[in-house]
């Protein structure tokens, strides 16, 4: 079995030419429309001396013009890279330089960001400038488009074996490179082998399933597309014959997202975690009637946690809404995923995961945890799993690995236990684990037992430093608009929700928590502020 995204894609276009594939801000495109106009990408691609398996980047706000260019690269066997935009010069340069990058497609806005960070790059000499409204000149996206053939023909010939590749956010040290086979990326991320009517076995399989224009996905993907979660929520719908619908705002405003869900008549929402779950709640919560979500059936959570609190606010709204928590990682695909409330009642607000048999907690001799052993171990997955990082043999040696029985699995560096009926609760990586005493403390669960207070937006939990027990847990803590909960209101709700040596002995309000660029607790920020706040004894504490 051979299985090729740009095969796959385009045995939907022949089934339903005329469905609609994408919608952006202003743009409708058919799948007829897609599959041209990432021929059009492709062949310029070609034409210009790009050769197939050469690294193609992407630096654009979500826009049709992303997807049209991944597409194009599939089609040309070109490797598409997703460049963050809210990345420095030295963050850019690092990956242009460590993808060797032989073009790169940009919104004109970044144009003075791409010239400091890739100049005297020798492979790049391929530069597409998106109109973004911005002033500038350089060779039109379209112009290129304009100049090139939109049919199919002279392409090379493809395989199962051809890249996909994914920078990670870099969360220690400088993004790396997932590297995946397309085959296992169609398997495994891209849900291949969970397709209705059984595991996908061919392309004219894929054909033949398409489903009928009233039974089609409706997808509106809010993460930016430079993520795996939302490029993974985009291919799954376009490779069955859904439809896409880009949320192309450039900040996250929660009643535009309802705003789209009504007059797309969507389906399925994709987020990610608490940071945006609060706000689309508490927007349906302020404003019960003002939109139509008749059509929502699911709200597809991933990249971040979404604790219980944040899920009992959405269905309170929606309360016929199917919300899945999905576990994953760029290395490791989706590994589980939550629909209910847990119940564990040691942990009572974290999330329990319902595994595949290909996922696992393994204990420091890469052996299963036993189910309800208390053991903390790493999450596993094994089977359809990449290939390994990009120019990083160390780092793969280090997160791909093999078992006693010849079986490689993937470990992202997440920690978990399995409960008594085989499903697993996520304790956090391992990077941000606390030790307060030789007490291991895994922030994830103090977050979700601080976010349940109803006064609580938002909190981040680290370890500062502590003079008896090494570290000391503590928090910034961002409340709800027009609440004001005290420091003891705080404590005294964690001690009904974790161990006392877990609950915080310092706690910092702010006016937002600090975040990642890709919208996750920065946990290195918050230490950051914790520490130099402790230093000058302004820190509130119990």
């Amino acid at each position: 079995m051979e299985l090729n995204i740009a095969d796959i894609f385009e045995a939907v276009v022949e089934a339903v030419p005329e469905r609609t594939a994408l919608v952006g801000a202003t743009t409708r495109l058919t799948y007829r429309d897609l599959d041209k106009r990432s021929n059009r990408f492709a062949h310029h691609l070609l034409d210009c001396g790009v050769a197939p398996g050469s690294f193609v980047g992407v630096l654009s706000h979500n826009r049709v013009e992303w997807l049209e260019a991944m597409i194009g690269c599939f089609k040309s066997r070109t490797v598409p890279v997703n460049l963050n935009h809210r990345y420095v010069a030295p963050e850019l340069r690092y990956v242009a330089e460590n993808a060797d990058l032989a073009a790169i497609v940009l919104e004109r806005s970044f144009i003075e960001l791409v010239d400091e960070s890739c100049e005297g790059l020798p492979l790049l000499n391929q530069r597409l400038v998106i109109d973004d409204r911005t002033p500038g000149e350089a060779l039109s996206y379209e112009q290129a488009l304009t100049s090139s053939r939109d049919d199919r023909s002279g392409f090379p010939t493809r395989s199962g074996d051809d890249l996909y590749v994914l920078y990670t956010g870099g969360t220690t040290g400088m993004p790396k490179g997932v590297l995946w086979r397309q085959e296992d990326l169609y398997l495994g991320p891209l849900g291949g082998t969970s397709r209705r009517g059984g595991p996908v076995t061919s392309v004219d399989d894929i054909r033949r399933r398409v489903p009928r224009d009233d039974a089609r996905q409706t997808a509106l993907v809010v993460p930016p597309l430079m993520h795996g979660t939302a490029q993974w929520t985009s291919l799954s719908p376009l490779l069955s014959g859904g439809t896409v619908v880009l949320y192309t705002e450039h900040h996250f405003l929660p009643e535009k997202v309802w705003e789209l869900v009504e007059r797309e008549r969507v389906t399925v929402l994709v987020m990610v975690g608490d940071v945006m779950g609060r706000p689309l709640a508490e927007a349906l919560e302020r404003a019960p009637h003002a939109y139509d979500t008749s059509s929502l059936a699911i709200i597809l959570s991933s990249g971040a946690p979404l604790t219980d609190p944040v899920r009992d606010q959405l269905l309170a709204q929606i309360p016929r809404l199917r919300i899945l928590n999905r576990l994953g990682s760029s290395e490791s695909g989706t590994m589980g995923v939550a629909s209910g409330r847990g119940e564990d009642s040691s942990n009572p607000r974290n999330a329990k995961f319902a595994v595949s048999d290909d996922t696992a907690v393994l204990d420091e001799a890469l052996s299963p945890v036993r189910p309800g052993s208390a053991v903390v171990g790493r999450l596993a997955r094994r089977g359809q799993i990449p290939l390994g990082y990009h120019k990083d043999p160390s780092g793969s040696a280090a997160t791909f690995v093999v078992d006693a029985d010849g079986t490689r699995w993937v470990l992202p560096g997440d920690f978990a236990t399995v409960l008594e009926d085989g499903s697993i609760t996520l304790l956090g990586r391992g990077s941000t684990t606390i030790n307060s005493g030789g007490e291991k403390i895994y922030p994830h669960e103090v977050e979700a037992a601080l976010k349940s207070h109803p006064d609580v937006f938002s909190a981040v939990v680290v370890g500062i430093p502590d003079e008896r027990f090494g570290e000391r847990v503590a928090a910034v803590v961002q409340a709800r608009p027009d609440r004001s909960p005290s420091v003891e209101d705080l404590i005294d709700h964690c001690r009904t929700m974790v161990a006392g040596y877990k609950v915080p002995r310092t706690v910092k309000f702010v006016d937002e928590v600090p975040l990642t660029a890709v919208g996750k607790p920065d946990h290195r920020a918050a230490r950051e502020l914790l520490v130099n706040e402790t230093a000058q004894g302004g820190s509130s504490a119990h």
